[in-house]
């Protein structure tokens, strides 16, 4: 520790600086997104400089290039500022009818297109000046969750995939084929020599991407000939249509599928694990006010989402 640097003597307007000048890759851009003069931010580049003992910005040609340094902090820097915002946004009392907040949650299509909508409407009415911004999440992002979540406000993930965080559940869903109406492979109902011998378009397929019923089939000695993957649920069944390959995907978006027309939803052949649906948030936030009133709405939501889903039987 005592070689390390006394935060006092941290100027935090130089991160404010260094995000600008990361994303913008240009002084002049930078400065402008900042609202400063030039000269101004080219006297906090000196100092950003001079700190790291790095260039940070090299010019090639007519533009500039970050180095490599500098693109190693592209991710750290806006994760420390967002992580800054918070601290000096946190209130001792929250009033969410009053609140501007914007809460950051990750998810794939399939919670948006099931959970996230609901938790939209429903955050409307009771904070209206309140947003949500449902973002995408990827393999990287899984992969590096605790990080991604200190800057975060939760991911919507299944359980099997992220352990030693804190989380709340939210419903379970299960697992459905889908098969081109015109698909005279298929029968009344899908067999397990379908599952072998038909091609199929899987979504997600690596080590620490997958669906649990991808996985099960090949616990039970199959191995899909796999066509195609697709890091989306929902574009599932435009892969299945006009063809004779099968896909898998949850039952929450069979009403969503069924509206595109052209596509049979039938049960899987073995008796499929159903799939605990959870919130999962980095313990930073834990005894937020504003975090425990986003759960209670995600709550909600999931509460509607299950009574929907025994309403359809």
């Amino acid at each position: 520790m005592p070689d390390d640097p006394p935060l006092s003597r941290l100027d935090l307007n130089l991160l404010v600086a260094l995000d600008a000048l990361l994303r913008e890759r240009s002084v002049t851009r930078a400065a402008e997104r900042l609202h400063l003069s030039q000269p101004a931010l080219s006297a906090s580049l000196a100092r950003l400089r001079k700190h790291f003992d790095d260039p940070i910005l090299t010019r090639r040609g007519n533009s500039y290039e970050l180095t490599p340094l500098a693109l190693r902090l592209i991710e750290r820097t806006a994760t420390a500022l967002d992580a800054t915002r918070r601290v000096f946004e946190s209130q001792a009392l929250w009033d969410p009818r009053q609140s501007t907040r914007e809460f950051l949650v990750y998810g794939s299509d399939h919670a948006f297109a099931t959970i996230a909508h609901r938790v939209s409407r429903l955050a409307r009415t009771k904070a209206p000046g309140v947003r949500f911004r449902f973002q995408l999440h990827t393999p990287a992002v899984v992969e590096d969750a605790e990080n991604r979540l200190r800057s975060a406000d939760a991911m919507v993930l299944p359980h099997g995939f992220l352990t030693d965080l804190p989380f709340a559940d939210l419903w379970r869903d299960r697992w459905v084929v889908l098969a081109d109406e015109n698909n005279t492979a298929v029968g009344e109902s899908v067999t397990m020599d379908d599952v072998a011998e038909l091609p199929w378009v899987l979504s997600y397929q690596s080590r620490s991407a997958f669906t649990s019923a991808g996985r099960q089939m090949r616990e039970l000695g199959v191995e899909p000939r796999v066509e195609a993957v697709v890091e989306s649920f929902l574009t599932l069944p435009y892969f299945v249509l006009g063809t004779d390959r099968l896909a898998i995907v949850q039952a929450g978006l069979a009403p969503v599928i069924r509206r595109i027309g052209g596509i049979r939803v039938l049960e899987p052949p073995f008796d499929a694990t159903p799939v605990l649906n959870a919130l999962w948030w980095h313990p930073v936030h834990t005894r937020d006010p504003e975090h425990e009133w986003m759960l209670g709405v995600f709550a909600e939501a999931a509460a509607e989402l299950a009574g929907d889903q025994e309403g359809h039987g």
